[in-house]
């Protein structure tokens, strides 16, 4: 009697077949009979089943096989099993399906979150993760994962249609979603969609990629778009518009953009649509109001005032711990132009020859630079340098400190004006989500990807990834630890590979307490063996060869 076992691959999935036989002799010839289809038991009792038959004569004593039992370091397996249990409790794996393609694109969100480095790194670091038995996956390399970000791409649509469906239904639809867009610069100059644009990191002499996010009013990501470089933000609106009332099939909803974002005309675009906004105006808009006398300045206070006209509610503010920072900031930026024009007095004291209206032209720069010029000037008295302040004017720039409004076509019977408020001030989550995707935990510079296509893939993968760190710092909110410590700390349980000849499987031991703390608190359980398919995954580049050359 023995086991046997098959694998199988049919439309791009893999099917395993276990059967328990036996061979037998008819009329001298050696045939086999099937005694049990065991190939819904688990890779573990399949081992057991084949060392019992192995041991049959001798079962009492195969726990005295010490000499035939090798141990060994397995691969590390508890950031995977974390991550696994979240992607399929945020129906992540659902979405992205069971095909080779889905599970390579479940691996670039684990590797995005645990190590966040290019396609190459994500297969070395395949090499010493189980995600080959965890995730069922047959060896790939880097070539793979390329392909894998054009897959990425052409199912972005669908997949993020499935876990928007997912998520909600029909009686838990949000009425609210969050927008709000981003630069990622690039190093290389040969990206489809790289291009000059306004560049948020302060970057100079960069091309870069414009990223829109779009979540729901608890700062779960719903969908991301990458534009060319040179797209301005307002621009990227109108496909948030079609996306929510065509691809997510919701007829009433409110969009909440910054005051960059939403225009008069994207506020055309939302009429008909039974969509509403709740944006904020720009300083010129608001000075335009006070001319108009729709608002005035006494009703800038630090409590919240309302003013409607013409169907649009104006929620004005004024925020007293914003006003000593622009007042701080503003006396600065004077105390380095005073401090400027002493050191140029000096060198002008010293450089006899040096021309005075070279250093003017200077300063005169340097005020522009700091938004200074509408009330200070630099003037000249006596050959020398002196800093003159229209105190009268800057009076007349500091009177809107702190002040800002909150345009919105709500009624008062949909929204209160503190609701309203708060909503708009959620924004802070959307750029929370930009620092985690773009700058910190996640990185999604540096951008090792040219087509367009791959690109896409790429900010795609990292907003997946989002959505699990996002759910992380829910769950582990309580302890003092950043998700990435935690990320890091159990990727150190390390499972024990057990070779006794005809079974292989791997042991996982008792994490230490932190570990353990950061798996209760995520409701995830270890399992006390997971199987060893001994996948080998490697690189098509061989990096010492490329040292020698």
């Amino acid at each position: 009697m023995y086991v046997d076992v098959a694998y199988s691959k049919q439309n791009g999935h893999v099917y395993k077949r276990a059967l328990l036989r036996e061979s037998y002799r008819e009329n001298g010839k050696v045939k086999h009979r099937t005694i049990a289809n065991i190939s819904r038991c688990t890779d573990e009792e399949i081992a057991a089943i084949k060392l019992a038959l192995k041991h049959k004569g001798d079962l009492s004593n195969v726990g005295t096989f010490k000499d035939k039992i090798k141990t060994k370091q397995g691969l590390t397996v508890g950031a995977i099993i974390l991550l696994k249990s979240l992607c399929d409790r945020l129906k992540i794996t659902k979405a992205l399906g069971d095909s080779i393609n889905g599970k390579l694109a479940l691996w670039q969100v684990m590797a995005r979150i645990i190590d966040h480095g290019s396609r190459l790194s994500a297969v070395r670091l395949a090499g010493s993760h189980a995600v080959c038995d965890l995730l069922n996956l047959d060896s790939f390399n880097e070539d793979n994962l390329y392909a894998n970000l054009d897959w990425l791409c052409n199912n972005q649509e669908k997949i993020e249609a499935q876990l928007f469906n997912s998520r909600y239904n029909e009686t838990k639809i949000p009425r609210l979603f969050l927008y709000d867009v981003t630069s990622s610069y690039l190093e290389g100059m040969k990206n489809d969609l790289g291009d000059w644009g306004y560049n948020r990191d302060g970057k100079k002499g960069k091309k870069q990629i414009v990223i829109g996010l779009l979540t729901d009013d608890d700062g779960v990501p719903i969908s991301v778009e990458v534009f060319e470089g040179n797209t301005p933000d307002t621009m990227t609106f109108a496909n948030q518009v079609k996306k929510l009332a065509d691809r997510f099939k919701i007829k009433e909803v409110t969009v909440v953009g910054d005051r960059g974002m939403i225009k008069s005309a994207q506020i055309e675009d939302l009429k008909g649509k039974d969509f509403s906004y709740i944006t904020a105006i720009t300083k010129p808009q608001i000075e335009t109001l006070i001319k108009n006398r729709v608002i005035q300045l006494e009703l800038f206070n630090e409590k919240l005032c309302e003013v409607q006209s013409d169907g649009i509610r104006y929620i004005l503010r004024k925020n007293p711990i914003r006003v000593q920072e622009i007042e701080t900031c503003r006396n600065e930026k004077i105390d380095k132009i005073m401090g400027l024009i002493k050191s140029q007095n000096e060198y002008l004291d010293e450089h006899k020859k040096a021309k005075i209206e070279v250093a003017v032209k200077n300063i005169d720069e340097r005020i522009r630079r700091l938004k200074l010029s509408d009330f200070v000037k630099v003037e000249v008295e006596q050959k020398r340098l002196v800093l003159n302040i229209d105190e009268e004017k800057m009076a007349e720039v500091a009177i809107l400190d702190g002040c800002y409004v909150i345009k919105t076509d709500l009624s008062r019977e949909d929204i209160s004006k503190e609701k309203a408020h708060q909503r708009y001030k959620d924004l802070a989550m959307v750029e929370q989500g930009f620092r985690t995707i773009k700058t910190g935990y996640l990185e999604t510079r540096p951008i090792y990807v040219r087509k367009e296509k791959r690109t896409r893939g790429h900010v795609f993968v990292v907003m997946l990834a989002y959505m699990i760190v996002h759910e992380l710092k829910k769950l582990w909110a309580d302890l003092d630890i950043k998700v990435e410590e935690g990320i890091i700390e159990l990727s150190t349980i390390c499972s024990v590979e057990i070779d006794m000849g005809e079974a292989l499987f791997q042991k996982i031991p008792k994490p230490r307490k932190l570990g353990e703390t950061l798996l209760n608190l995520a409701d995830v359980k270890l399992p006390e063996v997971i199987p060893c398919r001994n996948i080998k995954v490697a690189t098509r580049k061989n990096l010492p060869k490329r040292r020698k050359n």
